[in-house]
């Protein structure tokens, strides 16, 4: 029999004995060995897969010609059986930039899969607690916060005073001489060098925080300022006198517009992510959404009426803009979410007990509540409680305060949280950072601040 064509295949790189006879260094994945098809009968094939016999039934070749066929693709030139069609992928100096993106790919995989592992845990105890006399027990002030700078900004009877995060030192910022005036709310400017003070008797002050100097006072309330929050150089203001005010604080003349449209006071205040939406809450039980180009028409986006007590407590997600958090008093004790786009509340947890403030985690997709009176005496009483977002199911929580909690702030890093109650203290809380062990390992200087009060004055 003459040589046919096919014989020559085997001296070609591609061949599979080649393949067998001289290995080379693969990784995987790669494309299998498609053969020349000119050396194909497709007609033939094709007859021999859909014929339903199982021997063609006129065959074109000689037996001996279909025998050294059978040796030739399955054994190799020394009698060691292979096989045709082996998946052997490509060799690495041609895929190397695939190996490295699979590699990497592997490994996320393998990262996530380890972090499903371990479970989110709320901690065992604060890592440090600070004292905090005179902290007034009302749950329509907002008298603390975490700036940028990581200084930590609380109100304490008519004395403010900020406490460093790092270094641990306390400074006095200001004191109201008047026994009837005492600061109400307070807010850190975006880039913390500001400090916003609302006052019972109606006033505003900015102050220097670096320098501790007084440099503008602002007026536009009638009454106790209750809540306050920053947009860039706009100073939002909401006050007992029901009145919602815009502060343009680079100009003299501060005001740019007031708004009237809750029915009793304005207990809390929260500009989104954005900067581009408001979320104020009332003690008529109501939030509403305002847009930002057209708060000045008090055309407000929505109306958002499923509290049935006061919404002091408001939080926008950090990871999706359209979605905010909000808290009921205490004849609601509701946790909702809703979709300010759609108008929509899109979850509702009764946690029986009073929300007084709320914040998101930034590592982890949960929400921490802390809580005051409860109509049972229900778990959720004047404990810390932390959810799993968005399925709304409670991870674990805290009663370490022996009465309510008040006020709830984060730390600039957002792995941390402050928790103020009406036992006059505040506790710091380790609860945002990443996935703890049940026994979490700690230095001896942690251990010692764990039961270590630090006076905030």
């Amino acid at each position: 029999m003459g040589e046919n064509p096919i014989w020559k295949l085997q001296s070609d790189w591609y061949s599979p004995t080649r393949l067998h006879s001289s290995p080379v260094d693969y990784d995987f994945p790669g494309d299998r060995f498609i053969p020349n098809r000119s050396l194909m009968d497709l007609d033939q094939a094709h007859s021999l897969l859909t014929s339903s016999d199982t021997e063609f039934r006129k065959p074109k070749f000689h037996e001996n010609y279909r025998k050294k066929l059978n040796e030739n693709l399955k054994l190799d030139i020394e009698g060691r059986p292979f096989r045709m069609l082996v998946f052997r992928g490509s060799p690495k100096s041609s895929r190397r930039s695939s190996r490295h993106i699979d590699e990497m790919r592997r490994s996320d995989e393998e990262i996530i899969a380890g972090d499903s592992k371990q479970q989110r845990i709320f901690p065992k105890k604060e890592s440090y607690i600070l004292d905090a006399p005179n902290l007034k027990d009302d749950f329509y002030m907002n008298v603390m916060d975490w700036g940028r700078s990581n200084m930590l900004a609380v109100a304490l009877g008519s004395a403010l005073y900020t406490w460093n995060a790092c270094n641990r030192a306390t400074h006095k910022l200001l004191d109201v001489e008047s026994e009837s005036d005492y600061p109400t709310s307070l807010a850190w400017s975006g880039d913390a060098k500001m400090i916003a003070v609302g006052h019972m008797c109606s006033d505003i002050q900015i102050w220097d925080a670096e320098a501790s100097k007084l440099v503008r006072s602002l007026r536009g309330h009638q009454n106790k300022v209750g809540s306050i929050a920053w947009n860039g150089h706009i100073l939002t203001s909401g006050s007992e006198d029901k009145a919602i005010v815009n502060h343009d604080v680079r100009a003299k003349n501060s005001v740019t517009c007031y708004m009237k449209v809750h029915t009793r006071g304005v207990c809390s205040l929260k500009w989104s992510t954005t900067g581009n939406i408001l979320a104020s809450g009332g003690d008529d039980n109501l939030v509403y959404i305002w847009h930002a180009s057209r708060m000045s028409s008090l055309h407000y986006m929505y109306r958002l009426k499923a509290h049935g007590a006061a919404v002091k407590a408001l939080a926008w997600c950090p990871y999706n803009s359209d979605v905010l958090a909000s808290g009921g008093g205490l004849d609601d004790g509701c946790l909702k979410i809703w979709n300010v786009q759609k108008g929509v509340c899109i979850n509702s947890i009764d946690t029986q007990a009073q929300v007084s403030g709320l914040q998101w985690n930034r590592h982890h997709k949960e929400i921490l509540s802390g809580h005051g009176y409860s109509r049972k005496n229900t778990d959720c009483q004047n404990q810390l409680c932390l959810w799993k977002y968005p399925s709304m199911s409670k991870i674990g929580g805290s009663r370490n305060h022996e009465s309510r909690v008040l006020h709830l702030s984060q730390s600039p890093d957002g792995s941390t949280v402050a928790s103020a109650g009406a036992d006059q203290t505040i506790r710091i809380w380790e609860v945002f950072g990443p996935p703890q062990a049940d026994e979490p390992t700690s230095s001896g200087l942690d251990s010692l601040l764990a039961f270590k009060a630090f006076p905030i004055r």
